[in-house]
């Protein structure tokens, strides 16, 4: 009698991916496997959304329709503490003719400056640069050959005449107001403080009104009296 052969048991899926391996070649696999990464990066990165650019993130300024006038940048606090702004007419060769705001003690050369500072032609040396800035003053500047036009209430017009001694006992606010650096806050403080404690009895004690400090009464010194 014949004896039948047992079968031969199938292969596990590990045997299988064994022969698999063999017959194809690791080096191959590895390379294909690579191959595999590189093309699927690749795809990622074309179709990948980009990201915003860096100027599209970085804060933008609204350009304003208002011109602003430039500020001097010389800053000053009186002696109660507050600080008085200027107003300055520049006119004549300068940038930006017009009206502008100059902080306390601002120079003639600040109001230029401020008004975008002297054209071609111009003759700056026709003035003080140096010179303080008056509330409510106009400043000229020429062209060179110039005869410059005196104006009232510009700042140090030419004159060959003495100055004019204020009383400040007896002053208005009007007249007061003439004074350099003299506002019309600071004519109208002077008449309530001499209303209030009494005449002054000399022209040092001016200091005895807020906003008249050490400064100021370097410019009114010669040009006031009791």
């Amino acid at each position: 009698m014949e004896s039948l052969s047992r079968p031969t048991p199938p292969e596990s899926f590990g045997d299988r991916v064994r022969a698999w391996i063999e017959w194809f070649g690791l080096s191959r696999l590895v390379v294909s496997a690579l191959a595999v990464v590189v093309v699927c990066t690749g795809a990622f990165w074309l179709v990948r959304t980009p990201p915003p650019p860096i100027e599209a993130s970085l804060p933008r300024a609204i350009a304003s329709t208002v011109p602003t006038p430039l500020v001097s940048s010389t800053t000053a606090a009186n002696d109660g503490g507050a600080v008085e702004a200027l107003t300055v007419h520049v006119a004549g060769a300068v940038g930006r003719p017009g009206v502008y705001q100059l902080s306390p003690n601002a120079r003639v050369h600040d109001a230029i400056e401020a008004a975008g500072g002297v054209s071609g032609d111009a003759d700056p040396n026709a003035l003080n640069l140096a010179a303080e800035v008056v509330d409510g003053s106009r400043v000229y500047v020429p062209v060179v050959g110039e005869e410059v036009p005196v104006v009232v209430g510009d700042v140090a017009p030419p004159t060959d005449s003495a100055p004019v001694i204020v009383d400040i006992n007896q002053a208005v606010v009007a007249e007061l107001e003439q004074l350099p650096g003299i506002g019309p806050a600071t004519a109208a403080a002077i008449v309530v403080e001499r209303d209030r404690n009494g005449p002054f009895l000399d022209v040092e004690e001016l200091q005895r009104v807020p906003g008249i400090g050490p400064a100021k009464m370097d410019l009114l010194r010669e040009l006031v009296a009791t």
